[in-house]
């Protein structure tokens, strides 16, 4: 499936962001309000939009913003929320989610975004893009809201798994701190180990096992390894990168999303208590708006699947213009700086790794991020 001609194709010498645009609950109309905020911030970027071509041409021709910033990939079926990913695997073909995992695959595009299913979304981009050499389970990995000095933690994995081994959890380290170097522009993240406790006797088996391949490949991958972190741990400056398994993960930002609510439904009550307090919401709406973005989820829309041979944004089933627009940021953002190659380099290094701890043989490789 190619990208057809037509009078709105992208402009050479721009970024060029693969997006589902019929994937999530909200619809074209907010995708393409979506990109449309991005490309008013941002003149690199350009899109390929995947759907029906007539709707989206109507949709995109309301957005002036958009002139010569999008091409089309005609496909009209969808990949639903319901479906299976092995039903998707074996059917999905002609849908806009394999038609924009294509466009990276082809090369037509530096990433992809879509709001779709997430099982399916892992299975076609593990079918269409495949894992890079050496890693056995791809991570999504997300940025939580932290105390940290650039506002943000990197979390994974969240969801692509529910089973990490101890091997797993070191690739997930790696991967994560590759991101937080490329995504945050931290030059030796700090890795944590999610656990019960922070001894080291404590967790289960695989657990300590991780810890000793943690710290062993820390200053070969250029990283500091802080040992093992608590949940409270996860918005603190403790660490950069939290690495965990994929059950455990999603859990996490699942209860910190709904935290997020619960807080801002009993400050609104509280602020209705009485004339006294609604008063005093009107004196504070500087503060509350700050606090109100601050911690909304939106601004950090977006989960990267690592250990793929391409770069692949899930952004929230449920996402509104501002958490697209926040998703194909972060796509572009990685694919501007290098990361898959870098990613990929980063991986090599440690193909040689097997399950009973031992470091590849010969010396450690450089990868394109200059580090060994």
């Amino acid at each position: 499936m190619t990208v057809q001609p037509d009078p709105h194709q992208t402009q050479p010498g721009r970024i060029v962001i693969s997006v589902d645009a019929m994937g999530g609950d909200t619809g074209p109309a907010a995708v393409v309000a979506g990109i449309a905020k991005s490309a008013k911030k941002n003149p690199e970027i350009g899109f390929i939009l995947h759907g029906p071509e007539d709707m989206l041409k109507k949709l995109v021709a309301r957005r002036r913003v958009l002139d010569g910033r999008v091409s089309y990939c005609d496909v009209n079926d969808v990949v639903t929320m319901e479906d299976k990913p092995s039903h998707v695997m074996r059917n999905g073909k002609g849908t806009s989610m394999w038609s924009a995992l294509d466009s990276v695959r082809n090369g037509d595009a530096a990433g992809a975004v879509s709001c779709g299913n997430t099982g399916a979304l892992m299975a076609l981009s593990m079918l269409r893009l495949r894992k890079l050499p050496g890693v056995n389970r791809p991570a999504i990995a997300v940025l939580w809201p932290s105390r940290s000095a650039n506002g943000f933690n990197v979390m994974l994995d969240v969801g692509a798994d529910v089973r990490a081994d101890a091997g797993d959890l070191l690739q997930y380290a790696l991967m994560g701190a590759s991101y937080a170097r490329n995504g945050l522009n931290l030059p030796r993240p700090r890795v944590g180990l999610l656990n019960v406790g922070t001894e080291e006797h404590k967790g289960r088996t695989e657990l300590k096992e991780a810890h000793v391949l943690i710290s062993d490949f820390a200053d070969k991958a250029n990283y500091e390894f802080v040992g093992f972190v608590e949940g409270s741990d996860m918005p603190g400056d403790l660490a950069d990168v939290i690495v965990t398994d994929g059950f455990t993960g999603n859990v996490a930002i699942k209860t910190g999303e709904g935290t997020a609510r619960l807080i801002g439904s009993l400050l609104r009550e509280a602020f209705k208590y009485s004339p006294l307090s609604r008063l005093a919401s009107v004196l504070a709406i500087t503060s509350l708006k700050r606090l109100q973005q601050r911690i909304d989820p939106r601004r950090v829309n977006g989960g990267v699947f690592l250990g793929l041979n391409g770069t692949v944004v899930k952004s929230h089933g449920a996402a509104d213009a501002i958490g697209v627009s926040a998703a194909v940021k972060l796509a572009f953002t990685l694919a501007k700086s290098g990361f898959s190659e870098k990613l990929a380099a980063r991986v090599a290094s440690t193909a040689g790794h097997n399950q009973d701890g031992a470091a590849p043989s010969g010396e450690p490789q450089k990868d394109s991020e200059g580090q060994s």
